[in-house]
């Protein structure tokens, strides 16, 4: 089954393409703009996580399907109800699947391609992991729930579209109320910030309510600076995509001890043993 993103591609490079000219045409000196290598990084990124992630959802429709038959009940694809609770429990799984993805140093090494660029645009979107397998587990409790699998896969495609237009820094904050419930470009521009103050905050996909609800929250304030606390300074595909599991390979075998190994794999980014401990 091809995913329904697949098919918005040629839009995304057309927009990717629009909002470059209007950088070109209506410049604007707080803003930082399209960088040709780093944008075509991006693009090689996004080509090789559909590559990739193709075969990838063969397996995981398997997986959906095997647990689709074991859920107690089907929810009916013919309710409106049963779209509202996918939208929920898909948005939930996101949150879930983004924050373990910030947390947890194995996972944070896939997911840190996204935000491995030190600009922040539409392209930026589409610079997306290799390793998509660990995504599998945060959504197969939507399948056991009764959800077809074809559901799954299609609101995982509207929530990618929908996180496809908070990369930009043309927008400002929107109308209150949907900055109070939705995920912004505002909000998403904190989440792909080094500042000490927005780092690990608003991990929501379409909704930010749930990081309203879980205390993850930060509102956009002081000037916000793309890229990591540690930034890679290369446009090599290769080492964007695999830069982090190398480092946590070699703080692994810096270390005798078992304890220490785990910790480097699935303790946060940035762990270390104590000292003397």
């Amino acid at each position: 089954m091809i995913p329904a993103v697949f098919y918005a591609i040629p839009f995304f490079v057309l927009l990717v393409v629009v909002e470059a000219l209007s950088y070109r045409f209506l410049p604007d000196d707080e803003e930082r703009g399209y960088e040709l290598r780093d944008t075509v990084t991006s693009m090689s990124m996004g080509a090789g996580s559909q590559v990739i992630g193709l075969p990838w959802k063969a397996v995981a429709v398997v997986a959906y399907a095997a647990a689709y038959t074991l859920a107690p009940w089907h929810l009916s694809p013919a309710s409106g109800a049963t779209w509202l609770v996918l939208f929920l429990a898909d948005d939930l799984a996101y949150y879930a699947f983004h924050r373990a993805h910030h947390r947890v140093r194995v996972l944070w090494a896939s997911h840190v391609v996204h935000h491995s660029s030190v600009r922040f645009n539409l392209s930026t979107a589409l610079r997306q992991s290799w390793t998509p397998m660990t995504s599998l587990p945060f959504w197969l409790p939507l399948a056991l729930l009764g959800v077809p699998p074809w559901m799954i896969l299609l609101q995982q495609s509207v929530s990618l579209i929908y996180q496809f237009f908070l990369h930009t820094e043309r927008v400002g904050k929107l109308w209150r109320p949907v900055e109070y419930v939705f995920n912004t470009p505002s909000h998403h521009r904190v989440h792909h910030a080094s500042n000490s103050t927005y780092l690990d905050r608003n991990y929501g996909g379409i909704l930010i309510v749930w990081d309203r609800l879980f205390r993850s929250f930060v509102p956009e304030g002081e000037p916000v600076v793309y890229g990591l606390t540690k930034n890679i300074d290369t446009y090599n595909p290769m080492r964007v995509a695999f830069h982090e599991f190398a480092a946590a390979w070699r703080d692994m075998r810096r270390t005798a001890r078992w304890r220490d190994k785990a910790g480097y794999l699935f303790g946060p980014p940035g762990w270390a043993p104590k000292a003397g401990a």
